[in-house]
């Protein structure tokens, strides 16, 4: 659900002090729920999105559905891509025509704990190479969900 900012509410409130930096201003805050986690569902309050989760780690299950993975790569694989536009324009250049792939695996350490491995690759239609490698290093600078998985993100934890 898209929210305008509202500062009276607990769960939106900002802690900058962890980041160092001044605030930002928030532009609009959606909201998704999940019940039942990897096998669950996840919802939007509004509705636009109502999901039903495959997991793949699952033994005997023919077909998966969505995964949180899966969801992720698609969000940042359509924010990176936009990135990517505004990387160029700010480098002087045009891009017409791009696609990025996000490949997100869900990995486990030696001692049982989860993290994501990314790799985002992206074709730059009529861009060259020495250029379009320095596109994909500035998109990577500003776009949110590459700042998000440097760490970048502030998260509060908020139990209802």
């Amino acid at each position: 659900m898209i929210h305008p900012h509202r500062r009276d509410t607990p769960h939106l409130k900002e802690d900058w002090s962890v980041l160092n930096r001044p605030p930002m201003k928030t532009l609009f805050t959606t909201e998704a729920v999940s019940k039942g986690g990897r096998s669950g569902t996840v919802k939007s309050p509004e509705g636009t999105l109502d999901v039903t989760l495959g997991n793949p780690l699952e033994r005997g299950v023919e077909s998966h559905g969505l995964n949180p993975e899966l969801m992720f790569a698609g969000a940042y694989a359509a924010c990176y891509n936009g990135a990517l536009v505004n990387a160029a324009q700010t480098l002087g250049t045009e891009v017409k025509d791009s696609t990025v792939r996000v490949l997100v695996s869900l990995v486990e350490d030696d001692q049982g704990g989860y993290g994501l491995s990314l790799e985002l690759h992206a074709e730059l239609a009529g861009i060259e190479r020495d250029l379009a490698k320095r596109i994909m290093e500035k998109a990577h600078e500003t776009c949110p969900y590459s700042k998000l998985v440097r760490g970048g993100a502030t998260v509060t934890l908020v139990l209802d």
